[in-house]
């Protein structure tokens, strides 16, 4: 089974090597098929597509178990990014591994949006956690851990809870910057890049689409600078 990288956003982001592979393979396991016939349709590709979600049972894991068992061969794939990286494609490939070790897990590198903020952020991030999506409640216990743990953090957050979120945090992170990445790749790409009063201000009054944060680590005495991250950029 192939566990292969889409885009995030921009379909030329697609690596030559993903292409081989969905084009190649008996079954595309997605978590919406009309995703993924976006995709195949830009490589101009057909392929049979399952579905595989958070909400698929081991009736679907077993299925996908007897495909491999019988020699035929998967793309999991997930609607953006990497798959194994906060969706379930991780629960499915240790229960496979659990019922049938010898099954090859192949793994095709490509887009991440953890990775593509983390490079362009300007903050020390050659050690950082992630803590994926916050939960929605009871969440002043794991903020109160990251600040002891005095390192950068990255986290997904949805744009109709990325407002109070950011309140929240600049209560207990008050020397610290903040960087938010939205529509990364995309048409209305945004990076900004602040205090978190300064990017509260430059947040627009609706916002739109997939965000990643990250929040500085304890200030150094030298800090990174990129010009041109103090305000929202567009890429069209």
């Amino acid at each position: 089974m192939y566990v292969v990288a889409t885009p995030i956003g921009n379909l030329s982001d697609i690596t030559i090597r993903a292409k081989e592979v969905l084009s190649s393979v008996d079954f595309i396991l997605a978590e919406d098929t009309r995703v993924v016939r976006n995709i195949t349709k830009y490589l101009d590709i057909q392929n049979n597509t399952l579905i595989y979600h958070q909400h698929s049972g081991n009736t679907t894991k077993e299925k996908i178990l007897n495909l491999l068992n019988s020699g035929q061969t998967l793309a999991l794939v997930t609607d953006a990014g990497t798959p194994g990286v906060s969706d379930p494609g991780n629960e499915l490939i240790d229960y496979l591994l659990s019922n049938n070790p010898n099954i090859k897990i192949v793994p095709i590198p490509g887009p991440s949006a953890l990775t593509t903020a983390l490079s362009v952020c300007g903050f020390n991030v050659s050690q950082f956690i992630f803590v994926g999506f916050l939960p929605k409640r009871k969440r002043q216990k794991l903020f109160e851990w990251l600040s002891q743990a005095q390192k950068p953090f990255v986290f997904f957050d949805s744009p109709f809870r990325i407002r109070k979120t950011l309140e929240e945090l600049k209560d207990i992170f008050p020397d610290r910057r903040v960087f938010i990445a939205r529509e990364i790749t995309k048409l209305h790409e945004s990076l900004y890049r602040g205090t978190f009063d300064e990017v509260l201000s430059q947040l627009p009054s609706k916002i739109k689409g997939e965000i990643t944060v990250i929040v500085e680590g304890v200030p150094g005495k030298n800090r990174t600078s990129i010009s041109g991250l103090g305000n929202p950029r567009s890429i069209r």
